[in-house]
């Protein structure tokens, strides 16, 4: 059975791939209203202490650098665009909505000093013109390794501001933006799945992953990881196969590998949040982004089995492990990769920097997902979800079992590739859970547990 794989994602977040637009009716109203996005809507003081999973640097000052450098080299040496960006180019200014979008989202955005980071008192980037040569000049780059923090991803740097703007919401949530974005996406992906890409994997002491600065950040990683560090690039060959990388035997010992009631980590990841009395839709784009079991499961009946359940969501690491494993042992009753979205954020937090940090139960019924459904072989769980969210740039939810495949508790069953991702276990009301989240309290601050460590048991 080939396994089922779709490129795609968020951080900032979303869009709505072909098709996805549909899940998005009810936003309607959010869009029209200047209070939700108004420009200017930004909290004064407020500074993240660093984006979740650190994707992004927690120095706003660092990203203004890094991409105040990208511009600089884009205006000094101008170069034709990739062509599948050239086609993003020819879309924009031959649909008259786009245009307007694509205007707008730059005119939108304040004039205030926190926008104006260059020497001329304009925004960094100006326009969409601008914008464009720098997705075009990333597409033959892989992220670098920086202490300060990972610009892991760099088109979301880029939208950065014009993505809080009302045009920036309307643009990014257009399925025709969106459908570009994937090619534009896959272009992306080819590299990263190239020897090229694997210059980054050097011991370059600050830029390299191998070098004084990375694995000060990644302490024990050759006794940790399946690498072969007397090999250029530790024996990776590319920069995906380095981003997804195994543990060594014995790294991960699955808790308790016989009592079937016993619930293990499925993915290397921090508690983000613990959700009880389900509804099967709700307001996920307001404030709190509750969850909407219809719209995260994209309107599959089942979604009507899980309604007045729990959800637990845990978000990874950049420097982490980003396979998945089985949470139970069990039966493979479905297995979907649903189309989803890329760059937009909540439509309440405005040009706040910390919005990726405050997407994340939005981005659960938005962004391109992979959806595991478990039949678990202890009757007390019985049926249960996996869901995979791909966070930003090329994120790919890469399923690696079928329907049908009984998996054992550990079992590995897909990964993501390329970029960062939170992930859902969700359950049927009546299951009566009894977590263990390790001493720690859900949320952005919280840190990882381990893989196939506990995480929850059934009582009774």
């Amino acid at each position: 059975m080939q396994p089922k794989t779709s490129r795609r994602n968020f951080v900032k977040l979303a869009g709505a791939a072909a098709g996805a637009v549909a899940l998005h009716p009810a936003m309607a109203p959010g869009v029209a209203s200047a209070a939700a996005i108004r420009p200017g809507a930004v909290k004064p003081g407020r500074v993240p202490p660093y984006r979740v999973g650190k994707w992004l640097p927690s120095d706003q000052a660092f990203l203004d650098r890094w991409l105040a450098k990208q511009l600089q080299a884009v205006r000094e040496n101008p170069q034709p665009l990739q062509p599948v960006v050239q086609e993003f180019q020819d879309l924009i200014e031959s649909d008259a909505e786009l245009f307007m979008y694509f205007h707008q989202m730059f005119e939108e955005l304040p004039r205030s000093a926190q926008f104006l980071t260059t020497p001329t008192g304009d925004p960094q980037v100006r326009d969409y013109k601008e914008m464009l040569a720098l997705i075009s000049a990333i597409l033959t780059t892989a992220p670098e390794f920086n202490k300060t923090g990972l610009v892991g991803f760099p088109i979301n740097a880029i939208l950065d501001w014009p993505m809080g703007t009302e045009g920036g919401f309307a643009a990014f949530l257009n399925d025709k933006v969106n459908a570009q974005l994937k090619k534009i996406l896959n272009a992306w992906a080819v590299f990263l799945t190239s020897p090229a890409s694997a210059y980054v994997l050097s011991d370059d002491p600050e830029s390299g992953w191998f070098g004084r600065d990375a694995m000060a950040a990644m302490p024990g990683f050759a006794d940790t990881f399946q690498c072969e560090p007397g090999q250029p690039h530790y024996g990776f060959t590319t920069w995906d196969d380095f981003f997804t990388r195994q543990f060594r035997d014995g790294q991960r010992p699955i808790a308790a590998p016989e009592d079937n009631g016993v619930i293990v980590n499925a993915c290397e990841s921090a508690p983000y949040k613990l959700a009880t009395d389900v509804k099967f839709a709700d307001q996920f784009w307001i404030k709190g982004q509750p969850y909407s079991l219809r719209h995260m499961l994209a309107g599959d009946p089942v979604a009507e089995q899980f309604v007045g359940g729990t959800i637990y969501q845990a978000f990874l690491s950049a420097l982490s492990y980003h396979r998945w494993h089985s949470p139970v042992s069990g039966t493979i009753v479905k297995a979907e990769v649903i189309d989803g979205s890329y760059y937009s954020e909540t439509p309440g937090e405005g040009f706040d920097p910390a919005a990726p940090n405050e997407s994340q139960g939005y981005i659960t019924g938005v962004a391109a997902r992979g959806l595991i459904l478990i039949e678990a072989d202890d009757p007390r769980i019985g049926l249960m979800g996996f869901l995979s969210v791909g966070m930003a740039e090329v994120s790919t939810n890469d399923i690696r079992v079928y329907v049908g495949q009984h998996v054992n508790k550990g079992d590995e069953t897909g990964m993501f590739h390329f970029g960062g991702s939170t992930h859902c276990l969700i359950f049927r009301p009546g299951v009566d859970l009894e977590f263990d989240l390790h001493g720690q309290e859900p949320g952005l601050e919280s840190s990882n547990i381990p893989i196939n460590a506990r995480i929850a048991n059934v009582k009774g």
